[in-house]
């Protein structure tokens, strides 16, 4: 039998994907989510109906994501972009997020403040009304303020 994707998260990564207030059928962005181990494992808690939105600026971080989730992106349950959180819209026909999150992202954690406020306002705009943006630097996560 297969490994479970949670089993094989580093243990920090693992509390993370836990602290999430995840259900089947829900829509999740992840910001920054090379190479794609919490967003497998995200997988598993959402699934079936749910998918999760991985961005991250890096082609290369994309490319492992594409590589290492194949299963779930072949599944319909995961999906990559390559762009950066503060240039990130929604595409056409696209159905907003219930949940955002991100862990060591520079534009959220106030390492690029000025990046944050645009990254803020574009995660804003992509979630549902009441969705809410969780970040590492809690026990282990806390919800970020958007506006």
């Amino acid at each position: 039998m297969e490994e479970k994707v949670m089993s094989r998260l580093s243990p920090r990564l693992a509390e993370i994907v836990n602290a999430l207030p995840l259900k089947p059928g829900m829509r999740v962005l992840e910001i920054g989510g090379a190479p794609g181990a919490a967003a497998r494992a995200v997988c598993e808690s959402i699934a079936p109906g749910g998918h999760i939105l991985v961005i991250d600026r890096s082609a290369k971080g994309i490319g492992q994501i594409e590589r290492n989730a194949a299963a779930e992106i072949s599944a319909g349950l995961l999906s990559a972009r390559c762009i950066a959180v503060e240039e990130f819209t929604l595409q056409p026909d696209e159905e907003r997020f219930d949940i955002a999150f991100g862990v060591r992202v520079g534009a959220l954690d106030g390492r690029h403040p000025t990046a944050g406020v645009a990254a803020r306002a574009r995660i804003h705009e992509a979630l549902q009304p009441g969705g809410r943006l969780y970040i590492d630097g809690g026990t282990p996560l806390r919800v970020s303020p958007l506006e």
